[in-house]
Parts: structure tokens; C-alpha cells; sequence
């Protein structure tokens, strides 16, 4: 078939807008994966291709396919090994294979069911074969006296062999060159209207098979040969092919690997560029550990962790130089990372300048204020919280006392970076839980001064890879060890028959003067009635089970007034169980909390589990963690393997590996990580050593050509700069 592209049609997709600085962030559009990230000199669209009308076009964009660049990264979803082909009498049943003969008969055959049949024959047997819809096209396919290939599943149909549904090619002679039979061929996902209008897998194949060939000699490879052959890559238009028209599965594996090292290797080229533009940058040279951070290591009741000594050490390091810090803290429940902020905020006060601490939310800001205070006031240190629900008098104050530099270090929530928010001189800005941010709300805080220092913190164990890739312009130390005196929280799951029996612990946990959880997925009873919510179980508890004891409720719909009050009467022991929704998932630290109770605990995530799991365990007592799943007995092999890894292990960065591998990084964090690279080939779970690889070679290069002009360089500059526009083009969700 002679396939061009109607060059007419193929101009370039020109992007309105663009980046200025890394900090200009102002775009409201999320991309999804694009091929102009892999090949942006195939940009030009789809219908462009000889065989993709309006019609057409418009059913491949419901599956992303915009440009050629898209269609020909349109990775199938799984394929069917054909090419075990022999005689008709040979072939083995129950697999795929491939027919080959000639066609003896064909047509309608009579009886209640439609069926259109036809009968193969070659020099060892015959074969009938049978369709049951295509009527309209099938007796156009073939005729009579025509050598075909068929593929399929042979089985036996009382005496017969017989084939159902199987693909069609009819072969005019030697060299004919098959894309459905005597191969390994690629399936690929489609939609109901796609099948309706015959763009099938089979249609798809024919139409990657024209594309290849007529832009074979335009497709271009960034990838110097010398690195290729380091790395044991294939060529780019190789792997292509290969994805698409394998002759054996290595191929396959082999073109995966490239193309996957092709969008990991671009995106930490872009990130080793952002994270050497922004060190390049003039900061402020703080004296560490300065007197300040000795006089409070000198009043501390204990002793550093080796890990804390480590870390701050580092982050020390880090606010001595002359350039801006910028470093990612990630350390499990219970680490001890507010020490180490609070430790490092210490030296930009040393150094008269300001401190600023972000948390995502009003009642983990004001706990963080109440413990830096307890830590640093006595240092004769000015801390002033800043929400959006102060009195507007408080407001005002804490206000003045910023602009004025009165106030030494500021703790709040998205308030800190509205307009007429001024600090006299920010020196460090510290964001916890950063995955409640995003690159806006980190560059709007970093405004506020000089070109300050960053430390942004997380709870959320990251597996490493992960790390490596969506924070690939920030150095990140890891607080691996927790303070002496916690015990791990015993954990266990149990089915829905064992439900009282956990409630009964839990009454007596209680009783004996300790306080407990109870979290629920939901609020309020959902339509199917498969969920226990929150509500509702309150309202059972009190009259049932936990009947006499002082019960609280917590969930998102309260307002904030309403959450203070019921988490103030927590703290106080006044509320002995607090029955609640994931709103108590990050920050909520009562020492006298042992029992956490999952109720329909299959429903979550592993990460999300461990967090809850980390309310408890926080008072040196020994400290439980219950996950009921319900019904135990129809529960998904990947739920099980969640809630045995919580039982088996209270280590959260193995947890996050299996998190990894189990959910994908696109929804590790959920939608409040916006803007995470969405990848085509590339797999996080699977592919950490390819990440290193990448972020190596990305090094190496850049060390050799930092602004990537060497003139072998200039295809794959073009791929960094559509990955910069493609991930800069996105407000990540606060």
C-alpha cells in the first residue's frame, strides 16, 4: 500500500505560551503524555496520514492520537504470539496460530444463527472457520480459490477443526509481508465508537504500518551513539519499529527500555538543568550551627538520632554556602524532622533574618506554632501564627510584626503568601507536607524574600526513583531512623466477623485510660449501602458497642470551629475515641492515642494506611493498629497484598516501594500532586535502575555541555525544552 503525508497540512504545532523563569508559573492547562515530548519533529496532525479522514481523526483523538508523533507512541496494550505455523493437521490446539491454505468454500450457512463460513484446505487437512457478525464485508475479503492466512485459536468441533473469529490476510505470492498473521502481533486499546467505525486493532496496525514507512527517514535520534552503545539502547527508529511490529518478545522489551530511557533521560536533563540554574543563583551564607541552634541542642531533654545529626548536618552545609538551598526532607511519622526545622530556621535567625514555616492546613499550623514555641521561646525568640480565620485584630498584629522584622519566625497556612503578606527579610522557608503544595505556591513563599533558602519536608516515605523523578532539581536527604523509646505499632487485619472482638480491645484500651481512633472512608452512608460511614457508626457506636464512653466526631464537612473544639477535647482526654474520616490522616499528635481502627480498610492505599497508622505509637506506650477489611473473603489479590505489607512491616519506605509497584506514581500522592510527568513507557515501580541510569548520564552530559549547544546535541535540546513547557504548564493543586 503507498501511504504519503500531505505535507500541506503538516505545519507545526507552535505553543502560545511559554516560561520565562522557573518561577513564572503561570498557566492553567494540565497536558496529559504528548508525542512532542518523544518526537517533536512529527508534530504535525494526524490527519496528515493517508487514510485518516475527519472521521478518523476525531476517533483517534479519543485515545490521545492527535499528531503522527502521538500514533506512533501509541503503545499496545498487550500481543498475540502467532507465528507458530504449520500444517493445518499440526497446529495445536487452544493457542494462537497461524493457517495457511486455500479457501474451497465460503458463504452463508443455513440454520437459526447467522453465520458466515468458509473452509480452509492445504495439503494435510481442513480447516472451517466461522464468524458470526462482518457479514457485510467478509464475502468482499476473499474468495474462492485464494490462498489466505488465517490467525486464531484452532479447537475441535466434533470431527472438525475449526477456527472463530480468526484475522484474515490473503497473500498474493512470495515476499507478501503480513501484519495480522505468522507474527507476533500488537493489540491496542480502543473505544465502543472506534469499533463501531471498524478503527479497530486491526485498522490501527495497517495505519502505524503506513506511518513508519512514510516517516521513517524524518524520525530523529537524540541519543549520541557513543552514549546508545554505553547504555545497550537501540536506535530510536529501530525501537519504533519494534514496539509496533516485534519479530520476537526480547524486541519488545528491548524497544521498551528505549523509549522509556528516552523520557526519563530527557525529563532529568531537564531537572539537573532547573536544579543548576537555581544553585547558580547568589544567596545569603548563613553561620551554622550559630549560637542559637547550640543553645537549643544544649536545653533539649535528649539526644540527637544519628540520622538527625546527619541530616541537619547536611542542611547546615547547605545554608553555609553562598547560593539558595534547595533540598527535600522526607522522613517516616515520628522522624523528628520538626526538630531538625526547627534547627535549621534557627540559623537564618541567628543571622537576623526571618524564618517561615507553611502547613497545609489551619489545625496543623497552629500545632506547629504551639511546638515551636514551646522549643524556641524560651530562646527569647518572636513566633506568630498567620491563618486566614484570625481575628482580623490578631491578623493585623502578626502582620505588622513580619513587615517590621519583629517577628523572627512565621508559621501559617496559604495565608503566608497572599498579597500584602511582606517580610522585613525571609531567610529560609520551610513547606511541610509539600505534596499539599505545589511548584506555584513554593515559588510565591520563595518571593516573599531575597532569594531564600527552601527545606520542603514530607511524611510520605518516597521510594527513591520516584524521588529522583518528580523532585529531580532538589537534593533530598532521608531521616531513617526514629527516636529511641518508640516501639512499632503492633498491627494486624482482621475480617468483618472479627469486628466486635476488635471493638472490644479498643473499650478496653479506653478504659484503661488510653485514647483510640476510629476512621471510616466515607461520611455519610453511601447510596449502595457497602460502607460503614462515619456518621452513622458514630451514632451506632454510642448506643452499641462503645455505649458509655466519651465519643467525638471528626470529618471535613465541619467547619473549622467545629474540628478545633472536637480536636481540642481529643488532646485534653476529655474524648476518648475519636471516630473520623482521613482528615486526621496528617498532623494530628495526641501521646495518649494506642488504638487505630480502619474500618473498610481494603479501600485505602498503603501509604495512606501507614500515615494513619503513624497517629498512634507517639507516647513511648505500646500501640495498636487494626485494619478491618470487609467482606474479608472477596477481597482483590492487590488488597491483600496491601494489608499483609501492613502487618508484615512499619517501615514506610518499603511500604512506598509496594505502594510503587501496586498503584503507579500517578496516584501515590492523589490529585493533590498535580503536574507529575505522566509517562508512556517508563514504569517507576519497575524501572529504578533506569532512572539512575538516566539521572547519571544526564550529569555526565551536562558536565561536558551545560547548555546542551554541541551541534550532536540539538535534537535531544529540543525534547528537554518540550518536557519544560509540558510540565511548566500546570497549576498544582494547594
Amino acid at each position: 500500500m503507498f501511504v504519503y503525508i500531505r505535507k500541506e497540512v503538516c505545519s507545526y504545532h507552535t505553543k502560545k505560551q511559554y516560561v520565562d523563569s522557573f518561577w513564572a508559573l503561570f498557566f492553567l492547562v494540565k497536558r496529559g503524555p504528548g508525542g512532542a515530548d518523544l518526537l517533536p519533529e512529527l508534530e504535525y496532525p494526524v490527519s496528515a496520514l493517508r487514510g485518516v479522514g475527519a472521521r478518523r481523526e476525531t476517533l483517534l483523538q479519543e485515545v490521545g492520537v492527535e499528531t503522527v508523533a502521538d500514533l506512533l507512541l501509541f503503545l499496545p496494550y498487550r500481543y498475540v504470539d502467532r507465528t507458530c505455523e504449520d500444517g493445518i493437521a499440526d497446529l495445536p490446539a487452544d493457542r494462537e496460530v497461524t493457517a495457511v491454505g486455500w479457501v474451497v468454500s465460503r458463504g452463508m450457512a443455513p440454520g437459526r444463527r447467522r453465520r458466515f463460513v468458509a473452509v480452509l484446505k492445504d495439503g494435510s487437512g481442513q480447516l472451517e472457520c466461522v464468524w458470526f457478525a462482518g457479514f457485510d464485508y467478509l464475502p468482499r475479503m476473499f474468495a474462492v480459490g485464494d490462498l489466505v492466512a488465517l490467525g486464531g485459536k484452532v479447537s475441535r468441533f466434533g470431527r472438525k477443526l475449526q477456527m472463530v473469529h480468526p484475522e484474515v490476510e490473503v497473500l498474493s505470492g512470495e515476499g507478501d509481508e503480513r501484519l495480522h498473521t505468522g507474527r507476533i502481533i500488537p493489540l491496542y486499546r480502543t473505544t465502543a465508537r472506534m469499533k463501531e467505525e471498524r478503527l479497530g486493532s486491526r485498522a490501527l496496525r495497517r495505519l502505524l504500518h503506513g506511518a513508519l514507512e512514510a516517516v521513517s527517514g524524518e524520525l530523529i535520534d537524540p541519543i549520541p551513539e557513543a552514549l546508545r552503545v554505553r547504555c545497550d539502547l537501540p536506535p530510536l527508529p529501530q525501537a519504533i519499529q519494534r514496539i509496533h511490529f516485534p519479530e520476537a518478545m526480547t524486541q519488545v522489551q528491548a524497544a521498551r527500555r528505549r523509549l522509556a530511557f528516552d523520557e526519563l533521560f530527557a525529563l532529568q536533563l531537564y531537572a539537573e538543568r532547573m536544579r543548576r540554574t537555581l544553585a547558580a543563583r547568589p544567596g545569603r551564607a548563613l553561620r551554622t550551627p550559630g549560637p542559637l541552634a547550640e543553645a537549643l541542642m544544649a536545653r533539649l531533654p535528649f539526644r540527637l538520632t544519628g540520622a538527625q545529626q546527619r541530616t541537619i548536618e547536611e542542611i547546615w552545609g547547605d545554608l553555609s554556602r553562598p547560593a539558595a538551598m534547595r533540598r527535600l526532607l522526607q522522613g517516616d511519622v515520628g522522624s523528628g524532622k520538626t526538630l531538625v526545622a526547627a534547627l535549621a530556621m534557627l540559623a537564618a535567625v541567628g543571622a537576623g533574618a526571618q524564618a517561615a514555616f507553611l502547613a497545609p492546613t489551619e489545625i496543623l499550623a497552629k500545632q506547629h506554632a504551639a511546638t515551636l514555641q514551646d522549643l524556641l521561646a524560651p530562646l527569647g525568640l518572636s513566633i506568630h501564627l498567620l491563618t486566614g480565620r484570625q481575628r482580623q485584630r490578631d491578623r493585623q498584629a502578626a502582620l505588622d510584626a513580619l513587615a517590621s522584622g519583629a517577628c523572627q519566625i512565621a508559621v501559617g497556612t496559604h495565608a503566608l503568601l497572599q498579597e500584602g503578606v511582606a517580610f522585613a527579610d525571609l531567610g529560609l522557608a520551610v513547606v511541610d507536607e509539600q505534596h499539599r503544595f505545589g511548584v506555584l505556591q513554593r515559588a510565591l513563599l520563595r518571593e516573599k524574600g531575597n532569594n531564600p533558602h527552601l527545606l520542603v519536608m514530607t511524611a510520605t516515605p518516597i521510594p527513591r526513583s520516584l524521588a529522583l523523578t518528580l523532585y529531580g532539581d532538589l537534593d533530598v536527604t532521608v531521616l531513617d531512623e526514629l527516636p529511641p523509646g518508640r516501639l512499632p505499632v503492633k498491627t494486624g487485619w482482621r475480617g468483618a466477623a472479627d469486628r466486635d472482638k476488635a471493638m472490644h480491645f479498643l473499650r478496653s484500651q479506653v478504659e484503661g485510660g488510653r485514647q483510640a481512633y476510629i476512621v471510616y472512608p466515607l461520611i455519610e452512608t453511601s447510596e449502595d449501602g457497602d460502607l460503614k460511614a462515619a456518621s452513622q457508626a458514630f451514632e451506632d457506636l454510642q448506643s452499641g458497642l462503645l455505649r458509655g464512653l466519651r465519643l467525638g466526631l471528626l470529618h471535613g464537612r465541619m467547619s473549622l470551629e467545629q474540628k478545633e473544639r472536637t480536636m481540642a477535647a481529643f488532646r485534653s482526654g476529655d474524648i476518648g475515641v475519636l471516630v473520623s474520616t482521613t482528615v486526621i490522616e496528617v498532623g494530628v499528635d495526641v501521646p495518649n492515642a494506642t488504638v487505630m481502627l480502619v474500618e473498610h480498610a481494603e479501600r485505602f492505599g498503603l501509604s495512606q494506611l501507614h500515615q494513619l497508622r503513624g497517629r498512634v505509637g507517639r507516647g513511648g506506650r505500646a500501640s495498636y493498629c487494626v485494619l478491618v477489611a470487609d467482606p474479608a473473603e472477596g477481597l482483590t489479590p492487590e488488597a491483600r497484598a496491601r494489608l499483609d505489607a501492613m502487618a508484615r512491616t512499619t517501615d514506610g519506605f518499603e511500604i512506598a516501594e509496594m505502594d510503587l509497584k501496586i498503584r503507579g506514581p500517578g496516584q501515590l500522592f492523589g490529585t493533590r500532586q498535580a503536574g507529575f510527568p505522566e509517562f508512556r513507557f517508563a514504569d517507576l515501580g519497575r524501572d529504578g535502575d533506569l532512572v539512575r541510569l538516566a539521572r547519571r548520564e544526564a550529569q555526565c552530559m551536562l558536565n561536558a555541555d551545560p547548555d546542551l549547544a554541541d551541534p550532536g546535541h540539538q535534537a535531544l535540546r529540543r525534547r528537554v525544552e518540550a518536557v519544560d513547557l509540558g510540565r511548566m504548564q500546570v497549576v498544582e493543586a494547594g
